[in-house]
């Protein structure tokens, strides 16, 4: 029989989420705040799926003008082309350049929805109490945290292009509106991440044995 190993909440021990101290529950009653850093000390992450939700529908929002608006205006002897980023993919694909394309697909297009999806999936597995291979699930959780913040390389590409293409009536590159919609994609992203608890997700397993 595969020995279970006890968990913090069952060691009346709480982690702190800045500097991941553990306290005494008893402590944290008398002196609710971290010892070491001053935060606020909780078992849980206060609210912890509405706020998520709320990041989430938020992002959500924010993508579709991310995509669908240019990223970029381009003008060249007069002449304006606005480029969105699946354009600008095409684009790079045209011209032979597969390794910048891929890039930007991977870090523009395929990361922000991929991780849309993942804490959408990791929120509905909490409501609906989710056994479901619970250590895979905080991997993904993980895997969203630690990829999330590469999802700005295409704002920093169009950052340098706009710094570097300054030629006056022969040619310029601005920034579109959709960079503005995409660094909000990015940033909601990271701080709907920041603010789901994965132990949710062991809590449920927890219960039901």
């Amino acid at each position: 029989m595969k020995k279970q190993i006890a968990t913090a909440r069952q060691l009346g021990l709480i982690n702190c989420h800045d500097c991941h101290l553990l306290v005494t529950i008893e402590s944290a009653r008398l002196h609710p705040h971290c010892p070491r850093c001053g935060s606020h000390l909780h078992l849980r992450k206060p609210n912890s799926l509405g706020r998520t939700w709320a990041l989430v529908c938020s992002a959500i929002l924010f993508i579709i003008p991310a995509n669908v608006l240019p990223m970029t205006i381009t003008m060249t002897l007069g002449a304006e082309q606005a480029d969105t980023i699946m354009s600008g993919v095409i684009y790079f694909m045209q011209s032979g350049s597969w390794e910048i394309a891929l890039v930007i697909f991977v870090a523009s297009i395929f990361v922000p929805f991929a991780k849309l999806l993942i804490l959408i999936f990791l929120l509905l597995s909490v409501q609906f109490r989710s056994t479901w291979k619970p250590r895979d699930r905080t991997v993904l959780y993980r895997l969203t945290e630690l990829v999330g913040r590469w999802s700005m390389v295409d704002i920093y590409v169009v950052t340098i292009l706009v710094a570097l293409v300054k030629l006056g009536a022969v040619a310029s590159i601005e920034a579109g509106p959709a960079a503005i919609f995409f660094a909000a994609v990015v940033v909601v992203t990271m701080f709907a991440a920041e603010s789901f608890d994965p132990r949710l997700m062991w809590d449920v397993i927890e219960e039901e044995l």
